[in-house]
């Protein structure tokens, strides 16, 4: 593991930031529970993630029979820390006639899931899943409220308790 190495672990980080950075950016206009630097941080912990794990198996420190590394265990870590994350962002209305943060539950998991590709060297594909997920997320999201009946549930804004 060189110096050089670390530094292409830092430019995809970076990379996954940006990218991270955008669909934070639509649920920042949007006023959402996680924006911009939410998603931002969420792409690139999964993209170091599975960035130090490649890193670890190739150094020959770690090429020992009773270390054991494997790739898919680092994305099932990925994604049940966004889990815990995405959970938070949902909430129950306080009127109890619907759930918001659905969404944007759904738009981290789908950036942590751009970090992984990311870090495993997918940057094409990592683009382009971005770009269906603010197409997902602008686009749709101005036909469903055109023309869909607004339902009391997914992303609707809390109620007030009536007194």
């Amino acid at each position: 593991m060189t110096i050089i190495d670390q530094w292409w672990v830092v430019a995809g980080t970076a990379y996954a930031m940006l990218l991270g950075g955008l669909v934070g950016y639509e649920r920042e206009l949007k006023n959402r529970p996680a924006g911009f630097r939410t998603h931002m941080l969420v792409a690139a912990a999964a993209t170091l993630l599975i960035e130090i794990g490649e890193l670890l198996m190739a150094d020959v420190r770690y090429r020992s029979s009773s270390v054991v590394i494997d790739p898919l265990r680092l994305v099932e870590a990925v994604v049940s820390g966004v889990a815990f994350i995405g959970a938070g962002t949902i909430f129950a209305a306080r009127s109890g006639n619907g759930v918001a943060g659905i969404t944007t539950a759904a738009s981290l998991l789908m950036v942590a899931i751009v970090g992984v590709a990311v870090g495993f060297g997918f940057y094409l594909l990592s683009l382009a899943v971005t770009l269906l997920t603010l197409l997902v997320l602008g686009v749709l999201g101005l036909i469903e409220r055109r023309y869909l009946p607004s339902p009391a549930g997914d992303e609707a804004e809390p109620q007030e308790p009536k007194s």
